[in-house]
C-alpha cells in the first residue's frame, strides 16, 4: 500500500462554494481547538465522518474523544467530516467539488481511512450520502486499492448488517484506544505490499473487536437465516466489544473544538460513567456497554477546569446512561459548584432516574440550570415498569418532584414509552393522569402548578437486549394511543401539561431496519439514489420514498417492522458483541 498523496481543496472552496452558501461557518473550519498537522509527517490519515449536518455532529461527544485520541498519535492525523446541507450539495454537484475535510480543506477519497459514527438507525442514508459526495462507490466490493478503508462505528455497529455491503470493517465497542490500537496496526501493515483484502484478512485476525463482513457469507431460507460461516481460515464468529478498562487514565476531549456557528449542544461534556448498573429491558447500550466504570470526582473537576480554559463555555454537562446512579454525585457537584459558580459556568444533568439520590439533588444543584428537570420514566404504572425492568415507584417519583419544587425548579420534562410489552389502555390514560398530578404537586409548595413536558416515544424493539425478538406494534396501534392520550388530557382539563410525540413513521422504520439483515442493503441503497437525505430531519424526511424502495425490494415496511422473531432462530445481530443470546432470553422468560 503506497503513500496516498493528498488533494488540498482550499482555494476552490473559498471561492467555489462558500460565497455561494447559505451558512457559510459550516464549511470553514478553523475553529478554536480545531486539531491540523502536517501530512507530510503522518503515516495514517483518517477522515472522520458524522454523516449528518456540521451542527449536529460537531457537538457529539463521541466524535471529539476519537478525534482528539486518534491524533495524540505522533503519526496520525485525524481530521473532521459533515455533510454539506442541500444548498452545498447542489453547488458541489454542479461544480464537481467533492466532500473534503475541515482541517485541511482534504479530499476526503485520498484518505487511508474513512471512519463514520454510526449513532441511530436512520444514518445510513447519510453514509450513503458522504460516500457519493466523496466520489467514493457506494459497495465495498465496487472499491479498488485506491480508496480509503471504510470503517463504521458506535452504538449501530452492534447492529451493522442493514449496511454491511458498504463498509470494510466496523470497531464495535468503546472506540478511543481500539481505535488507536487499529491505527497502528494498519500502519505496519501498510510497511508491507500487500493488497487491501489481505490487509482486512489481518486486522479481522488480530482484533476480535474488529468484524469485516466481507469475509463472512449468510445463506438464506425465507425470511430467516440458514446459516452464517467465514470464508477464510481462522476467523471468529463472535465478536466481542472493546472497552475502557480505567476512565480516570483514559483519553478526553480536554480542549473541544468552538464551533463559529451554534451548536446543538455548547457545553462542556463529561462522562462521569461508562455502562449503566440498570438493565432496563428495551436499551440496548446497558447491555452492550458493560462493565459499569466511574470517572473519580477530582479527575471530572480537572477536566472540567482544563475545559472551561481551553472554551469559556458557561455549562458542564455530566453525562452518562445514568447519572443518578454515579456513586460520587453529590462530590462532584459540589466541588464543581464550589470552583465554577463565581465563574458563573453552570451544570446540566442528563435525564436522571428517581431514586433515594435524586431525591437529595435539588438541595445539591443550587447551580444547576433552573430551566427544568428532565426524568426518563419510561412507564407510568408500576406495573409496566416491572416488565421493562425499570425500578420506579410512584413514591420516590412523587418525593423527588417535591423537593425539586421546594429548590426553585418550576417545570419538568418527563419521557415515556408507549407500546411496551404488556401495555393497557389504562396504561396509556395513566400516563396523562400521571403528568397532571405531578403539576399539581407544586401547588403544596407555592400555590401554582407545574409546567410538565411528557416527550412521548414508541416502543422500537432494539438488538442485543430482552425484547429483541418482541414484535413492535403496528402504526395503527400507535395513532390511538396518540388519541387516547390527547383525548384523556382534555376530559382532565390538563392545560399545565405539554405532549410532544416522536414521529410514528419513524419509529416504524427504526424497527424495520435496526432488525434487518444483509438483505436491507437493497432498499438503503435505492432510497438513497431516490432522494432519501436528512432523513432525521423534519424538512427532509420523506416515508413515501422509503415505502417505494421497500416494495421495489419486494419486502413489507410494516410487516418488517413488526416481525417477531424465534426464539432458536440465527438473528442478524447476535455474532456483533453484545450479551449472549441465552443471558438475554433468560432475561425475556423473566
Amino acid at each position: 500500500m503506497e503513500m496516498k498523496k493528498i488533494e488540498i481543496l482550499e482555494d476552490t472552496v473559498a471561492s467555489e462554494l462558500l460565497p455561494f452558501v447559505r451558512t457559510p461557518s459550516r464549511y470553514i473550519g478553523g475553529e478554536v481547538n480545531q486539531i491540523k498537522k502536517d501530512f507530510g509527517l503522518c503515516k495514517l490519515k483518517v477522515a472522520l465522518c458524522f454523516p449528518d449536518a456540521y451542527e449536529i455532529g460537531t457537538s457529539h461527544t463521541g466524535l471529539a474523544i476519537v478525534y482528539a485520541a486518534l491524533n495524540s498519535v505522533a503519526n496520525v492525523a485525524a481530521e473532521r467530516v459533515f455533510l454539506p446541507w442541500l444548498d452545498a450539495q447542489k453547488i458541489m454537484a454542479e461544480k464537481k467539488i467533492p466532500l473534503y475535510t475541515l482541517e485541511s480543506k482534504a479530499k476526503v477519497a485520498d484518505f487511508d481511512v474513512l471512519g463514520f459514527s454510526l449513532t441511530n438507525e436512520m444514518c445510513w442514508t447519510g453514509v450513503l450520502n458522504a460516500l457519493d459526495l466523496a466520489g467514493i462507490p457506494l459497495r465495498s466490493n465496487a472499491r479498488g486499492e485506491n480508496y480509503p478503508l471504510i470503517l463504521g462505528g458506535a452504538g449501530m455497529a452492534n447492529c451493522c448488517e442493514p449496511a454491511a455491503e458498504f463498509f470494510d470493517m466496523f470497531l464495535l465497542g468503546q472506540a478511543e484506544e481500539a481505535a488507536i490500537e487499529l491505527a497502528k496496526f494498519i500502519i505496519e501493515q501498510k510497511k508491507n505490499d500487500i493488497s487491501k483484502r489481505q490487509l482486512l484478512i489481518n486486522v479481522a485476525k488480530k482484533f476480535n473487536f474488529i468484524y469485516v463482513p466481507s469475509l463472512y457469507k449468510f445463506e438464506y431460507e425465507g425470511e430467516k437465516i440458514k446459516s452464517f460461516a467465514p470464508i477464510e481460515p481462522g476467523l471468529p464468529t463472535k465478536f466481542t466489544d472493546a472497552f475502557v478498562d480505567d476512565l480516570d487514565t483514559s483519553l478526553v476531549a480536554d480542549k473541544p473544538i468552538v464551533p463559529f456557528m451554534e451548536a446543538v449542544h455548547e457545553r462542556i461534556s463529561i462522562e462521569v460513567m461508562r455502562g449503566c448498573p440498570g438493565r432496563c429491558n428495551f436499551c440496548q447500550a446497558s447491555f452492550c456497554r458493560r462493565p459499569v466504570r466511574f470517572r473519580s470526582p477530582q479527575i471530572i473537576l480537572e477536566i472540567a477546569k482544563a475545559a472551561y480554559k481551553a472554551t469559556g463555555f458557561d455549562t458542564i454537562g455530566l453525562l452518562s446512561l445514568s447519572t443518578a446512579d454515579y456513586p460520587y454525585l453529590e462530590e462532584v457537584i459540589t466541588s464543581l459548584k464550589e470552583y465554577f459558580e463565581p465563574l458563573h459556568v453552570g451544570i446540566s444533568l442528563p435525564s436522571l432516574r428517581v431514586d433515594t439520590q435524586l431525591k437529595l439533588l435539588p438541595k445539591l444543584a443550587t447551580s444547576v440550570r433552573k430551566s427544568g428537570l428532565t426524568i426518563a420514566v419510561e412507564a407510568a404504572s408500576e406495573r409496566l415498569r416491572q416488565i421493562i425492568n425499570k425500578p420506579i415507584t410512584n413514591e420516590n417519583l412523587f418525593a423527588a418532584l417535591e423537593e425539586a419544587y421546594k429548590q426553585g425548579f418550576e417545570s419538568v420534562k418527563l419521557y415515556f414509552m408507549a407500546g411496551l410489552p404488556g401495555e393497557t389502555e389504562d396504561d396509556i390514560k395513566e400516563i396523562v393522569k400521571l403528568c397532571y398530578n405531578l403539576a399539581g404537586l407544586r401547588r403544596k409548595v407555592c400555590g401554582k402548578l407545574a409546567s410538565i413536558s411528557a416527550a412521548i416515544s414508541w416502543f422500537v424493539p432494539k438488538t442485543h437486549t430482552p425484547f429483541g425478538w418482541n414484535a413492535q406494534q403496528s402504526e395503527a396501534y400507535f395513532r390511538n394511543v396518540k388519541d387516547i392520550i390527547i383525548s384523556e388530557k382534555s376530559r382532565l382539563g390538563a392545560r399545565c401539561v405539554n405532549f410532544k410525540f416522536h414521529d410514528i413513521r419513524r419509529s416504524v422504520l427504526e424497527s424495520a431496519i435496526g432488525r434487518a439483515d444483509r438483505r436491507m442493503a437493497d432498499v438503503l441503497e435505492y432510497v438513497y439514489k431516490n432522494g432519501a437525505r436528512f432523513d432525521l430531519w423534519d424538512e427532509c424526511f420523506n416515508l413515501n420514498l422509503w415505502q417505494e424502495a421497500f416494495t421495489h425490494c419486494g419486502l413489507d415496511l410494516h410487516k418488517t417492522a413488526e416481525r417477531k422473531f424465534d426464539y432458536d432462530e440465527i438473528l442478524p445481530w447476535q455474532h456483533l458483541g453484545g450479551p449472549d443470546k441465552d443471558y438475554l432470553l433468560k432475561h425475556l422468560q423473566k
